[in-house]
């Protein structure tokens, strides 16, 4: 049985990047050896959506008020690529993490899965 999902993030500058998760977005972690740092994701969700080939993999980041979320990250230095956005099914921005990938963040307004 599957008890749970590993998301992998590629970075240009990986050292940047874990430091980011570990210290401006205080998520819990364990060292696998050598630095590596394995985070505690907090909980997840997953939708499939349709493609004409084959598409990328993304990261979107839920949050309860993603105004307050993103005044608290922009106060620790988060540089936001997109303004937050309405969409049907929620409240959406993005953020680029400092190995240059960028990750999504949005408040939800749809039914979670977890609601249930």
């Amino acid at each position: 049985m599957i008890n749970g999902a590993h998301v992998i993030i590629h970075s240009r500058d990986e050292e940047a990047d874990r430091a980011f998760f570990r210290d401006v977005l205080e998520w819990p972690n364990v060292d696998a050896g050598g630095g590596w740092l394995i985070f505690a994701l907090p909980p997840a969700e997953l939708a499939v959506h349709p493609t004409d080939g084959p598409g990328a993999h993304e990261l979107y980041l839920m949050c309860d008020d993603v105004d307050a979320t993103v005044r608290d990250l922009t106060a620790r230095g988060v540089e936001f690529t997109r303004p937050v956005t309405a969409a049907g099914w929620g409240r959406v921005t993005a953020f680029r993490l400092p190995g240059g990938g960028e990750v999504h963040l949005y408040e939800p307004r749809h039914a979670r899965a977890t609601d249930r």
